[in-house]
């Protein structure tokens, strides 16, 4: 009796099924056909079918996991975007807050009412400080440039519009296409006097 030594392309599809994201249980019982021909140009169209099999393959699982992460981030934005619609904006300012820059206005805000900024409103805090660098004032501290009143305002003002407006969908294509994201979600949740609003 000849034994034909598996070949490579058949390994790999074993892999393959192994690592697949929808993996089924193969019964014993189903016998896989090896046939001793020796036909190249069969073997050769094999090789190719087996291969072009293998990408669909491939390609139908990375669908699979983008959708079901598409799907979880959306989730995520919605219960985001309700919380953050629950937490009220404070209506009366404290005292005048100095602030060297954007980011560290920002903190200092965030410290002082005891309350998160929404994601889009920490990202545009870095695009502010980022459209100074190589300004003539760069170096200035915002103080100077800005009252600490006015850029306060205008930090609640954005904050409002993030909160009231935003779409869990614009967030979660967002937050697909950056995998940091989290670094500009705050980490503190206060307690809310109605949560059920």
């Amino acid at each position: 009796m000849n034994y034909r030594p598996i070949s490579h392309s058949l390994i790999d599809k074993f892999l393959l099924m192994e690592s697949s994201a929808m993996k089924r249980a193969m019964p014993f019982g189903e016998q896989v056909d090896v046939s001793s021909d020796e036909s190249s140009s069969s073997d050769g169209d094999d090789h190719k079918a087996e291969s072009e099999q293998m990408s669909n393959n491939i390609a139908v699982d990375q669908v699979v996991e983008e959708l079901v992460s598409e799907d979880a981030l959306l989730r995520r934005a919605r219960m985001y975007q309700e919380y953050m619609q629950l937490v009220p904006i404070p209506t009366q300012t404290h005292s005048t807050i100095p602030c060297i820059s954007w980011a560290g206005l920002a903190a200092s805000i965030k410290k002082l009412y005891g309350q998160p900024l929404h994601y889009l409103t920490n990202l545009c805090m870095k695009q502010r400080d980022q459209m100074r660098v190589g300004a003539d004032d760069e170096v200035d501290p915002l103080e100077m440039l800005i009252h600490p009143t006015k850029a306060e305002s205008s930090i609640w003002l954005m904050e409002e519009v993030h909160r009231r407006t935003s779409s869990p969908h614009y967030l979660a294509k967002l937050w697909l296409a950056d995998p940091m994201y989290h670094v500009y979600i705050d980490p503190v949740f206060p307690k809310l006097q109605n949560p059920s609003k």
